[in-house]
């Protein structure tokens, strides 16, 4: 019995090693399948499909070395006033013209009004000529800069190493992407609308016209200072690149929180409809005098 059974035994086993030399080759073969590389155009697809990677921990920890940028910054408006007097933009001498009939308009109590609309304000007048606070936020891969006032005052700057797109959608505040030279944060901005104006105040300023390009070096100069040193590339405007620098001041105190832009809002009262919903209703002018709105 007992050498029947190890005959069978045999027998088993040799059957057993002979299904696992005929599969186990195809076995393994199904299973590393999927991770063989793609086919190149497959790979090529998705290698040209970027994607926003989720930050890690060391991301975040990396933060704390770059210098403190963050909080709510307010322009220094009378350093602003003193670069317009003492650096002005080398405007080539079509734009110079313009730039004089503004200034005429302006001292005739006809200003001209550069951002007197729901649009916004654009590069680089936001860093120029706002009178608004803006607040600055550091986070892996981005600095975002919100701004307060009228319109979208929002930068998005890049500084996850990704380039300019090689197809640019232009926008009023383009297209920025930055990185860091010791405690220097610099900018390269690209693909600024053409619309978006080029402004040393609020009453005096022109379209860029395109192919305008912004290089700013942001740093601190104190604590509690911000300086942006621009230098704007505008030939359809300028007769050589125009270098400035503009100062902000840090705002510790809550109440400088900024706050909505609300755009319109002014030409508006509180009202109610007939449905009894609150609603903004349009004021309404006799001879540029507010004389009040219809409210149902």
């Amino acid at each position: 019995m007992s050498v029947s059974l190890c005959a069978s035994n045999r027998v088993i086993f040799n059957l057993m090693k002979h299904l696992i030399s005929r599969t186990l080759p195809a076995i393994v073969a199904a299973t590393f399948a999927g991770l063989a590389p793609l086919p190149s155009s497959a790979a090529d697809a998705q290698s040209k499909d970027a994607i926003n990677a989720p930050p890690t921990l060391r991301d975040w920890q990396a933060l704390a070395k770059l210098p403190d940028f963050g909080g709510v910054w307010t322009p220094l408006i009378s350093d602003q006033v003193a670069q317009e007097r003492t650096n002005p933009p080398p405007w080539n001498a079509k734009t110079a013209k313009q730039i004089e009939h503004m200034y005429a308009e302006e001292k005739a109590g006809r200003p001209f009004p550069v951002i007197d609309h729901c649009f916004p304000t654009g590069m680089p007048s936001y860093m120029l000529i706002t009178h608004n606070a803006f607040e600055l936020l550091l986070t892996p891969g981005r600095v975002t800069l919100l701004g307060e006032g009228d319109g979208n005052r929002l930068r998005r700057i890049y500084t996850d190493g990704r380039p300019h797109p090689d197809d640019p959608d232009p926008s009023f505040h383009g297209h920025s992407v930055g990185h860091w030279e010791g405690q220097t944060l610099v900018v390269d901005t690209t693909a600024v609308l053409p619309q978006s104006y080029l402004a040393v105040n609020e009453a005096v300023g022109v379209p860029n016209n395109g192919d305008m390009h912004i290089v700013e070096r942001f740093h601190l100069l104190d604590p509690v200072t911000l300086a942006d040193d621009l230098e704007i590339t505008a030939n359809k405007l300028l007769s050589k690149p125009w270098k400035t620098t503009r100062k902000y001041v840090r705002q510790r105190s809550q109440k400088y929180d900024i706050v909505e832009g609300v755009c319109e809002q002014g030409s508006y009262n509180e009202a109610v409809d007939k449905d009894g919903n609150s609603v903004f209703a349009p004021i309404k002018f006799h001879n540029g005098v507010p004389v009040g709105s219809d409210s149902k």
